[in-house]
């Protein structure tokens, strides 16, 4: 027995050892049509299981039977090939298949997975579906584009900050703004910070990948509570260098008017709501006597003092300041020029682009010069090396915020009688004008921003084995930014001290290293294991530095160097810094079932002690059922995916870099330095949590020409950050602490259909629609309400409620009696003309309800049109200047058009209460000044024409594309201001929105473009 059993032992090893020696190892590399390295593409034993993955780099090694001839490589979205092995080293190029919807690889924290593959929501847009859009930040161009992602500009001017919320605001006191990644390096995305993110050059950008649920976003742990942008700049490819050419040229216009009285209507109307007033007084303003008393004679004296030259009775001057207020040559030039190629061992891009771009008001421009160079080198067959290195320069000559007498859109409210200039063509000023004239600023101030911007990154990869990987990056975001103000004599701010001069310096530096190991085995052709490990650190110093001087001897000296009088100044700094350490390991079997796991633990400089570190855990699984056997074999269904997700992520940004310390400040008294207490401490301020679950389906029908996803997600965030008041015998006001919780609750739904497709017409469509409920569920303590704190604004933090809802005052419209603005009382029936009776109603909310993008691509031989329309429903929007705008002339101010439907007579009626002068009737923050802010809007419009091939060699140029392309030509509202998208700039935040406060209107442009490659 022991002789028959060491006899099979030694002819097993035996023959193990012969089997051995007659296998051999194949090595080789999988590529696109276009020569880009294939991740993850499936090389196998031709008619068997046995086989191997392609790593990220495209390249593969396979140990075969010394007889094996054929390797069979496939790759999602590619088709199928066969192909011999002629040695040890084959290179194999896939040709795309029909359909690519399900099967794009997409970029995800620190790695990539296909589509088809993913468990969480992650929504992209291409870059050249944004490219060579006439607008200064990128975030405008994703308007539209992707479910769940709301973007709005705060307004029309140019260069300035733009809002975006993935699935909702996520935070009260703290930014509800997503992370943004570029090339793995997170930048500063504050939109309210230097220039935001202008300074990025969208055309260099080749995919934005949004990743919207928990499991997609928690690998950024404590950065990802409102969602994550990853944006990846484009690479070379190995083959001729290709050359492009972009150049652009187009006009500006606002995208509406809001319409004020013209000089007889106001002439009229004033004198009107004089009477009105002198008979409430019981006053006869044509008795000498009571002339001192007399509404009419005070106002008639005005409009004297007015009219300036001219003679208001006439009628001889009707100035339209509105149509002042903006610039009618307004010009947008862009000019881009790229270069991309190599061979197959170092690929390179490099770019360079000028945009300037006229703002719609006057005063107002953005200029742009930027440029790229991203380098890829395959050092040997295990290391690869890289960097991404882009610097920019902006110069914004910028206006003033839209609350300040100052800023060009305040001079609606000068009368129209003014005329612009005297006789000695001299623009008027006060006490002609009304109001101070801003047209001033344009000939007699600067403010001018120069900002300048570095984000780079090194990288270094080391091939362990084909399914292991270590990549190390280092990468910096360095901004340095100089504000140069000047305001020369008659400016509101320089006439009184002979001329202001400031100079504001800041620099935000930011470094960050990520370190980690990606792993990757195909065991036994069914099990798919991917994992990732690693750590991550990041370090921001911010500092900022100012100073101002008055009395300058001449307006042609603007610097402050020729200052009289230096007086203010001040430098400060700030830092923070995150380790983090993460790890995600994703299971797919069989290509049917998936799962994936996810934790990082993040710890940050910006919390007490005792709560310097979070842990943010992440589980997804998904199903897919097409590969099941009932349905493998449909004709109807191409391919069906059940995923759902839970996962935890967290918020440290918004609120300072030392919330949790006690803070002491300088101060001096009688020229002696002391320290003053600043700050309450708080050493158990803790990270804001958002909690995530998601349920979706990815589905594709008829050969996936219909594709889509619907999704339903839950996010509860709790530990909300605010500055609560706290008793004013501590010695302070409030003390920034974790009180309350928030829920955003929604539905996605995503639907692309390829409706024809044929060898000359081609016609795509895609439509996105999202449905978001907001609701504060918990505050301090028992506390249900805090109410706004701004006379002009209602926003109010309710529990039930949205965040920043409109709560106040409820109006009844005039009394047909005898014209008083009417409010309702405590039972929403009853009604007074006394403003501080009224009760409080939740009469507004800025939240939208539903927003939506429907994008149609059609094709006809070298024809395209490409329209995109956008829609915002369901939110309001809350007047703040209507007390003075739409007053009922309550003092001199122009009144917008709708005044005109005033009260008059008893038995009238209207929501316009009698014309009153001096007595405000109607005038509080009140619903008369909240309308409705749904729109739909012709977002983008681009037709052009590529030259046909055989015209292309004759200019023996590779491709020529001429374009028309138009931004915002058409809006359907029915809101009555300049533009539904508007967010006022001085109050600008999670809670303070939807308000309109002589905010610009968007910008409607109008270009034409020639790209030529070379």
């Amino acid at each position: 027995m022991r002789k028959t059993a060491g006899l099979i032992l030694a002819v097993s090893l035996f023959s193990v050892q012969f089997l051995w020696a007659q296998t051999k190892t194949v090595v080789g590399k999988v590529t696109d049509g276009s020569g880009a390295p294939l991740a993850n593409a499936s090389i196998t034993v031709k008619g068997s299981r046995s086989g191997t993955a392609s790593g990220a780099d495209g390249t593969f090694s396979l140990t075969v039977p010394d007889n094996v001839k054929m390797l069979t490589v496939s790759a999602v979205g590619f088709e199928t090939k066969d192909v011999s092995i002629s040695g040890s080293s084959i290179l194999v190029s896939l040709n795309a298949g029909e359909s690519r919807s399900m099967d794009e690889v997409i970029v995800v924290g620190y790695g990539t997975r296909i589509k088809k593959d993913l468990t969480g929501n992650i929504a992209r847009v291409k870059g050249t579906e944004v490219a060579n859009t006439p607008i200064a930040n990128f975030t405008q161009a994703l308007q539209g584009r992707a479910a769940g992602v709301f973007v709005e500009a705060q307004s029309g001017k140019v260069g300035e900050g733009i809002k975006v919320r993935i699935r909702g605001a996520g935070s009260i006191n703290a930014t509800s703004n997503p992370l943004y990644v570029v090339d793995g390096i997170p930048i500063n995305g504050d939109p309210n910070s230097g220039s935001g993110l202008a300074e990025i050059n969208f055309n260099d950008i080749e995919t934005f990948d949004i990743l919207k649920d928990a499991s997609a976003a928690s690998i950024y742990g404590s950065r990802a509570a409102n969602g994550v942008v990853l944006i990846t700049t484009k690479k070379g490819k190995s083959g001729k260098t290709a050359l492009n050419v972009n150049v652009q040229y187009g006009t500006n216009k606002p995208t509406g008017y809001r319409g004020f009285l013209n000089a007889g209507e106001y002439v009229d109307l004033l004198r009107e709501a004089a009477i009105n007033s002198d008979n409430i007084e019981g006053v006869d303003p044509l008795d000498p006597a009571q002339y001192p008393g007399s509404w009419l004679q005070f106002a008639e004296g005005r409009l004297t003092r007015y009219s300036g030259y001219s003679n208001w009775r006439n009628l001889e001057t009707n100035t339209n300041w509105e149509k002042l207020a903006f610039n009618d040559d307004s010009k947008t030039k862009l000019i881009d020029i790229s270069a991309q190629g190599g061979n197959d061992k170092t690929r390179f891009f490099i770019s360079g682009g000028f945009n300037d771009q006229d703002g719609i008001l006057f005063g107002n421009n953005f200029q742009r010069i930027s440029s790229r160079f991203n380098l890829d080198h395959d050092a040997s067959n295990k290391v690869k090396i890289g960097f991404n290195f882009s610097l920019s320069r902006t110069i914004t000559n910028r206006v003033a915020d839209d609350n300040e007498f100052y800023t060009p859109m305040q001079i609606v409210a000068l009368a129209p009688i003014t005329p612009v200039r005297n006789q000695a063509g001299v623009l008027y000023d006060r006490p002609t004008t009304t109001y101070y004239n801003p047209l001033i600023e344009l000939e007699d101030s600067r403010y001018v921003s120069t900002g300048f911007r570095n984000i780079g990154g090194l990288y270094f990869n080391y091939k362990f084995t084909p399914g292991l990987i270590f990549k190390s990056e280092f990468g910096v975001d360095l901004q340095n930014q100089s504000d140069d103000r000047f305001y020369g004599f008659r400016t509101i701010i320089g006439q009184s001290t002979n001329g202001y001069g400031e100079a504001t310096w800041y620099r935000r530096f930011n470094y960050n290293t990520n370190n980690y190991l990606t792993f990757n085995k195909i065991i036994r052709s069914v099990h798919n294991i991917e994992a990732t490990a690693g750590m991550s650190f990041q370090k921001f110093n911010t500092d900022l530095s100012y100073v101002t001087g008055e009395d300058f001897p001449v307006e042609a000296l603007k610097k402050l160097a020729s200052a009289g009088r230096i007086t203010g100044g001040s430098t400060s700094a700030s830092e923070n810094a995150i380790v983090s350490y993460f790890a995600r390991a994703n299971y797919k079997f069989d290509n049917k079932y998936l799962l994936s796991l996810s934790g990082r633990v993040d710890g940050s400089s910006r919390f007490g002690k005792d709560n310097q570190y979070g842990f943010f855990p992440a589980a997804s699984a998904g199903w897919v059922l097409s590969e099941e056997n009932f349905l493998s074999s449909s004709k109807t269904i191409s391919f069906l995916k059940l995923r759902a997700s839970y996962g935890i992520s967290g918020s440290d940004d918004g609120f300072g870099d030392f919330g949790s310390l006690g803070l002491w400040g300088a101060a001096k008294y009688n020229n002696v330095s002391g320290l003053v207490p600043t700050q309450l401490p708080n050493p158990g301020l803790k990270w804001e949590r958002s909690e995530q679950t998601d349920i979706g389906l990815d589905f594709g029908l008829f050969n996936n020409r219909l594709s889509g996803e619907i999704d339903y997600y839950v996010r509860n965030t709790r530990d909300l950050i605010y500055s609560v008041p706290v008793p004013g015998t501590s010695g302070y006001t409030t003390q920034l602490t974790n009180v309350g919780s928030m829920q955003n609750k929604g539905f996605e739904f995503v639907l692309n259909s390829v409706n024809i497709s044929s060898r000359d017409f081609k016609w795509n469509s895609s439509l996105n629609l999202s449905k978001n409920k907001n609701k504060i569920t918990k505050l301090d303590g028992e506390q249900t309400l805090i109410p706004g704190n701004d006379g002009r604004y209602l926003n109010s933090l309710i529990v039930g409620e949205g965040i920043g809802v409109f709560y106040g005052p409820k109006f009844a419209g005039a009394d047909p009696a005898n014209g008083d603005a009417l409010y309702y009382l405590a039972d929403g029936k009853t009604t007074t003309n006394d403003y501080n009776d009224a009760a409080s109603f939740v009469v507004g909310d800025p939240n939208p309800d539903w927003i939506a993008g429907l994008n149609n691509n059609i094709s006809y031989k070298g024809f395209e049109l490409s329209v995109l329309f956008q829609g915002v429903f369901g939110n309001e929007i809350l007047n703040g200047a209507g007390g003075f705008m739409s007053a009922s002339f309550d003092w001199f101010d122009n009144q917008t058009r709708d005044q005109l439907k005033r009260w008059q007579n008893p038995g009238d009626i209207t929501d316009v209460p009698q014309l009153r002068l001096g007595y405000g009737n109607g005038i509080g923050a009140s619903s008369r000044y909240v309308e409705d802010g749904s729109y739909v809007r012709l977002k983008n419009l681009t037709l052009a024409y590529n030259l046909d091939s055989k015209l292309l060699s004759k200019l023996k140029i590779r491709s020529a594309r001429f374009y028309l392309t138009g931004v915002n030509l058409a809006t359907f509202t029915k809101y009555t201001g300049w533009d539904p998208e508007v967010n006022t700039d001085y109050r600008a935040n999670s809670r303070n929105q939807g308000g309109d406060f002589y905010a610009a209107p968007q910008i409607k442009s109008l270009t034409f473009g020639i790209n030529l490659g070379f």
